[in-house]
Protein backbone atom coordinates (compact mmCIF):
# COMPACT_ATOMS: atom_id res chain seq x y z
CA UNK A 1 0.00 0.00 0.00
CA UNK A 2 1.90 3.01 -1.26
CA UNK A 3 0.71 6.53 -0.62
CA UNK A 4 2.11 8.92 -3.22
CA UNK A 5 1.63 12.15 -1.35
CA UNK A 6 3.01 15.00 -3.46
CA UNK A 7 4.19 16.79 -0.29
CA UNK A 8 6.68 14.05 0.65
CA UNK A 9 10.05 13.82 -1.05
CA UNK A 10 10.85 10.59 -2.85
CA UNK A 11 13.68 8.40 -1.62
CA UNK A 12 15.77 9.62 -4.57
CA UNK A 13 15.16 13.27 -3.70
CA UNK A 14 16.02 12.70 -0.04
CA UNK A 15 19.29 10.94 -0.89
CA UNK A 16 20.47 13.65 -3.26
CA UNK A 17 19.66 16.46 -0.82
CA UNK A 18 22.92 18.05 0.32
CA UNK A 19 22.18 17.77 4.05
CA UNK A 20 21.34 14.07 3.80
CA UNK A 21 24.52 13.01 2.01
CA UNK A 22 27.04 10.86 3.85
CA UNK A 23 30.07 12.93 4.89
CA UNK A 24 33.17 12.14 2.87
CA UNK A 25 36.35 12.62 4.87
CA UNK A 26 38.77 14.91 3.09
CA UNK A 27 42.54 14.47 3.26
CA UNK A 28 43.13 17.65 5.23
CA UNK A 29 40.75 16.54 7.96
CA UNK A 30 42.31 13.10 8.17
CA UNK A 31 45.79 14.57 8.55
CA UNK A 32 44.53 16.96 11.21
CA UNK A 33 42.88 14.10 13.13
CA UNK A 34 46.08 12.02 13.01
CA UNK A 35 48.04 15.02 14.26
CA UNK A 36 45.60 15.50 17.14
CA UNK A 37 45.89 11.84 18.14
CA UNK A 38 49.68 12.09 18.09
CA UNK A 39 49.62 15.27 20.21
CA UNK A 40 47.16 13.71 22.64
CA UNK A 41 49.33 10.61 23.05
CA UNK A 42 52.40 12.75 23.71
CA UNK A 43 50.58 14.93 26.22
CA UNK A 44 49.12 11.90 27.97
CA UNK A 45 52.47 10.12 28.25
CA UNK A 46 54.09 13.30 29.63
CA UNK A 47 51.33 13.64 32.20
CA UNK A 48 51.74 10.02 33.30
CA UNK A 49 55.50 10.39 33.74
CA UNK A 50 54.96 13.55 35.80
CA UNK A 51 52.48 11.72 38.02
CA UNK A 52 55.00 8.96 38.74
CA UNK A 53 57.66 11.32 40.07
Amino acid sequence: MENNNSQEASKYEVQRTELNKMPVPDKQREEFAKEMVKDAKEAFSQQQSEDKE
